[in-house]
């Protein structure tokens, strides 16, 4: 008890001091878990993904189509439990601004591969019969305010004109990393007027999406797949849902490095802040540390008086860092959940939070406390006045 009070007492001897260094901690520690933050969204995609769902793709590029015939060859691959396909649209709601996927899809067949995809069965089934319908998540709904009945415009960009969709269905995710903000539609609809307008351009679709029943063979039936398009118009390349996934992080691999990077460095600059700060608390203190070793006191007791000290502003600092983490992140989702749909503060970057706050009030007064734990009584009682 006696120690707790004094380390309280010496945390805020100096308050101006000690409130300066906690706001310093609390900005550095709620940037780096907002930092880790968005590292940890841009590969959210990834962790969803299926072990049992493949992506079939145009080997040349994604910009290129494969042939929807495809798909009856793909269902006859042994290990091929179901296929289904999709095509982005790239439409517009009311603004550019408004950006988020839209993807004409097979409804029956994809929903079935989509089980996270939460509906219920009269929602499926109105969204199956309805040629105009379309269903949406629970996030993107929430964001326009869209119900179910509601009819939603969206301009083409790829394929012009206004196009209207009826709300049939809104989703929720089976868990936090599902994306809650696609829309998906008929790729027939679009099928259809793709046909009228440019006849050579039709029955294409973007991927097709493979179910497979044993994800360990993955790489196999993925071969065979490819095999079977070898030397065609349309050759394929077929890889896992996950991999499919990284090939778009992987775009922007060198700024989610350099994001990282800075996380560490606003960790690195707080650590040096609170270094400096127990240095000078401990210059301040020289006589008093040489009095309670004179008092009988311990060079383990003096040590861990100052480790205390800067271990509780550190604590303090931290817990108050990670407490703002949550309405920032929050606030900064709702600004980017077009393009990081998932934006969640894990488990993982509290945990993180967490240490960096004590490894900071820890390494930071290591130093200083072992060199008053050495100090010498005689030259210590020199600074008293």
């Amino acid at each position: 008890m006696f120690l707790t009070q004094l380390l309280l007492r010496n945390a805020f001897r100096h308050p101006l001091r000690s409130l300066l260094t906690l706001l310093g901690l609390v900005v550095a520690i709620a940037a780096f878990g907002l930092l880790r933050t968005v590292n940890e969204a841009w590969y959210t995609g990834v962790q969803a993904s299926s072990a049992t769902r493949l992506i079939a793709r145009n080997a040349t590029s994604l910009t290129f189509v494969l042939p929807i015939s495809y798909a009856q060859r793909i269902r006859g691959v042994d290990g091929v439990s179901a296929v289904s396909w999709a095509n982005w649209f790239g439409g517009v709601y009311q603004t550019e601004r408004n950006f988020f996927p839209q993807f004409g899809v097979d409804p029956a067949s994809y929903l079935k591969l989509y089980p996270e995809y939460l509906l219920t069965d009269d929602e499926k089934l109105a969204f199956i019969k309805d040629r105009q319908g379309a269903v949406v998540g629970r996030k993107l709904a929430n964001q326009y305010g869209w119900k179910l009945g509601d009819t939603v415009p969206l301009r083409g960009t790829i394929y012009g004109g206004t196009w209207n969709f009826t709300i049939r269905g809104i989703w929720d995710g089976r868990d936090a990393k599902t994306d809650e903000n696609q829309m998906l539609f008929h790729w027939q609809l679009l099928n259809e007027s793709v046909k009228r307008r440019f006849p050579k351009r039709g029955d294409a679709v973007g991927v097709f999406i493979v179910g497979i029943d044993d994800p360990s063979q993955a790489a196999a039936v993925a071969g065979r797949i490819d095999a079977m398009f070898k030397n065609s118009l349309a050759e394929s390349l077929t890889e896992t849902e996950s991999a499919f996934q990284l090939s778009f992080v992987s775009m922007s691999e060198a700024i989610l490095v350099a994001i990282e990077a800075v996380s560490y460095i606003v960790v690195l600059i707080i650590l040096a802040v609170m270094a400096n700060t127990m240095t000078m608390t401990a210059r301040e203190r020289l006589a008093e540390y040489a009095t309670l070793k004179a008092l009988g006191f311990g060079p383990g007791f003096v040590a861990r008086l100052l480790l205390g000290e800067s271990l509780l502003i550190a604590a303090l600092g931290g817990a108050l860092g990670i407490a703002v983490s949550f309405p920032i992140a929050a606030a900064f989702g709702s600004l980017v959940g077009s393009v990081l749909p998932v934006f969640e503060i894990s488990a993982t970057t509290l945990a993180l939070q967490a240490g960096a706050a004590l490894a900071v009030g820890f390494i930071a007064a290591a130093w200083p406390a072992w060199q008053m734990g050495r100090i010498d009584i005689v030259n210590g009682l020199r600074h008293i006045a």
